[in-house]
């Protein structure tokens, strides 16, 4: 059957395109829709388990890793997406927990170095303090500090004797 386009419209806050179509043959008029598929990713857990992905979940984690701090939700949003999109060009369908945490710590390293450390904590299983600092100085390393940046972690000023 062939036809062609007369009107397209985005609906569904750009989920889906509607579009009205006529019949070349005998002009009978027509709506179609046309909805964008997404690739569902999976994932692949340490213990070898698979389970559906849940942006929720990553929301809320760097959520908690951003508490009173000043960065707004939809930085969080735009950080998820970009991690999903990523993570589904390189992997296809199923993704390791472990990439899906790394990859959130380098996103979160390049706009916050303390929501960077509580992540880290968290994924890293943190025991000690001692392994707070020494994943600051490993960062120090690995990042310059802006110029904006306050220092995380400095000595204390001296008491006068």
């Amino acid at each position: 059957m062939r036809d062609r386009v007369i009107d397209s419209r985005v609906i569904q806050e750009g989920e889906r395109i509607r579009r009205r179509r006529q019949c070349l043959a005998c002009a009978t008029r027509y709506t179609t829709y046309e909805a964008i598929e997404q690739i569902e990713l999976r994932v692949l857990k340490r213990g070898g388990r698979i389970e559906p992905f849940h942006r929720y979940k990553l929301v809320s984690s760097l959520s908690k890793a951003c508490e009173k701090r000043p960065i707004k939700l939809e930085i969080l949003e735009r950080l998820v997406d970009e991690i999903v999109t990523e993570l589904g060009v390189e992997t296809g369908r199923e993704v390791p927990s472990r990439l899906i945490g790394l990859r959130a710590m380098e996103k979160l390293q390049a706009i916050d170095p303390v929501a960077y450390v509580r992540y880290a904590s968290i994924y890293r299983q943190f025991q000690e303090a001692g392994e707070f600092i020494d994943e600051v100085e490993q960062m120090k390393k690995r990042t310059p500090r802006r110029a904006d940046q306050p220092e995380l972690f400095t000595s204390p000023p001296k008491a006068p004797a």
